[in-house]
């Protein structure tokens, strides 16, 4: 995938580090959600807590949770957003027609491979 890595525009980068705190906050938001419904429902504490654990162990390797960015990522970064479910393809707006473009069609390419 030649244009996986690319020099994305200073636009894009900025707009991309603007956005991905609140996509996260907005993603742990959820997930807390989902954890107060595992510690409430019915069984016993110590099986909620383990189901909890190994839930947030397994949660921590999302990058809604944690990533590393960089600027010739920010495609495929987007693209592996939109599998997680962190964001939507509206939270693409705003973005370069090039960049949207390019996130779809290596997404596409991506589901073409599984």
């Amino acid at each position: 995938m030649e244009d996986v890595a690319m020099d994305w525009s200073k636009a894009d980068w900025k707009l991309f580090c603007a956005c991905i705190g609140e996509w996260q906050e907005t993603y742990i938001k959820r997930l807390n959600e989902q954890y107060i419904e595992i510690l409430s429902g019915d069984g016993l504490a110590s099986d909620k807590f383990w189901k909890l654990n190994q839930r947030i162990q397994e949660d921590k390797k999302n990058l809604g949770v944690k990533m590393s960015l960089r600027k010739p990522d920010i495609a495929l970064t987007l693209v592996n957003l939109l599998n997680e479910n962190v964001i939507s393809l509206d939270d693409l707006n705003g973005f370069s027609k090039e960049l949207q473009e390019n996130v779809k069609q290596l997404k596409t390419r991506l589901v073409e491979r599984e």
